[in-house]
């Protein structure tokens, strides 16, 4: 198995690549289109601010090699916390377009009176509750926790594309799908035996 982890200067690689260890794959670190156009998996991180990740993957010649190998090959991506974000066509946090794959922007949490304590930043562990079956959450437990990191969410213009949501102050979307593109707010690679399942799914299910 070809997986291919985006070095484009921003995200958690190496935590991403022993993660991936653990479940018993190698995965290659690489900011060199070549591997890119070779993998049969791609796993897109993030970590940082909207348009300084867009700038990384233009500058980087990432973003024709990445709309040939998912858009055209039908390659499976993941996308991972801003890499999840990324996907969709804005974001609140900048003035850059965004990959715009999947027809959602990005918004800044908002609290009404009621939640108006609620930190910003969202961090910590929450649970996640799956909106529709698929293999991406094959065997995950009912009751599960994952790691978050994250001061802006995304809001998806059709439901189709809403694969999970999380709890905190109202029910936000924490993880898309359409077709070959995954995304999720989460980080995986920080949430123990249950972001394992998830990249272990990632990897033998879809």
């Amino acid at each position: 198995m070809n997986i291919a982890i985006i070095n484009y200067g921003m995200g958690n690689l190496a935590s991403i690549a022993n993660m991936l260890k653990k479940v018993g794959v190698h995965a290659h670190i690489s900011s060199d289109v070549s591997i890119i156009a070779k993998a049969n998996k791609l796993i897109l991180p993030g970590v940082g601010a909207f348009d300084h990740a867009m700038e990384n993957l233009s500058k980087g010649g990432f973003v024709a090699i990445l709309n040939n190998r998912v858009i055209n090959e039908k390659i499976p991506i993941l996308g991972i916390c801003l890499g999840m974000q990324l996907l969709t066509k804005r974001s609140e946090e900048g003035s850059s377009l965004g990959l715009g794959w999947i027809d959602a922007e990005t918004v800044r949490f908002k609290f009404d009176d009621v939640n108006s304590n609620l930190k910003i930043p969202h961090m910590g562990w929450n649970q996640l509750f799956v909106r529709q079956a698929h293999p991406l959450f094959a065997d995950l437990e009912v009751v599960n926790r994952f790691y978050f990191e994250h001061s802006y969410h995304v809001v998806c213009a059709d439901s189709d594309n809403v694969l999970a949501t999380t709890s905190y102050g109202f029910d936000f979307i924490s993880a898309i799908v359409k077709d070959n593109i995954i995304g999720v707010q989460f980080h995986p690679e920080k949430s123990h035996k249950f972001g394992m399942q998830v990249l272990k799914n990632f990897l033998e299910k879809y």
